[in-house]
């Protein structure tokens, strides 16, 4: 078993908002069959219930971009989709942390600024570690291949302890998920389930 030491762990979760959550959202249909497979909202959701009275620090880094797109200009792939569809956009229903998150209220911090994929990128994040004297870092939401794996890469290259929550994640597909959790994110970071983490907290309060 991991053990992780709640004062020097941290949560990072990422994508948790109505363009990806709420079946309304513009990119739900993308990743909603992964996120049924993996119940990636509901093991969230609980792992937060079951850690929150912790010293565990627990952060969100939504992604929301100007009205005019202007950070990603000449974009290519997924970004290229999103500025077509107007995903994530600024004052848009789409772009809001989901009510799910958004509950946990001040014991979840918020970092914003995140234009890409890499949530240390034009962000906070790295210095709220920092200042938090954060070790380890525990990863949820979504994409699994895209924002995940970029996001768990920084990481792991600045030294950080790296953890994926293989059912708090999802991809565009489950086969794309299962892929990821067994042939990529093991090659440098942990992969384990919810209820892994929170037995491993659990007896690191023993």
């Amino acid at each position: 078993m991991i053990r992780f030491s709640p004062n020097q762990t941290a949560l990072v979760l990422i994508g948790f908002q109505k363009d990806y959550f709420d079946p309304q959202g513009a990119l739900y249909s993308v990743v909603e069959e992964s996120h049924r497979v993996s119940g990636t909202l509901e093991h969230t959701i609980e792992t937060i219930d079951n850690i929150a009275e912790s010293s565990i620090t627990i952060v969100n880094t939504p992604i929301v971009f100007s009205e005019t797109y202007k950070e990603i200009e000449n974009p290519t792939g997924i970004l290229k989709a999103i500025k077509e569809i107007e995903a994530f956009k600024v004052g848009t229903e789409g772009a809001e942390v989901i009510t799910e998150i958004k509950k946990y209220g001040s014991r979840i911090k918020t970092v914003p600024g995140k234009k890409g994929f890499n949530a240390f990128s034009n962000t906070d994040l790295e210095k709220l570690l920092t200042d938090h004297h954060i070790e380890q870092i525990v990863i949820a939401g979504c994409v699994s291949s895209l924002c995940i794996n970029a996001t768990a890469l920084y990481a792991s290259d600045q030294g950080y302890d790296v953890t994926i929550l293989s059912d708090c994640t999802s991809s565009r597909t489950p086969i794309e998920q299962e892929m990821f959790c067994d042939e990529i994110f093991p090659l440098f970071a942990d992969v384990i389930t919810h209820n892994e983490f929170i037995n491993a907290i659990k007896s690191s309060s023993c």
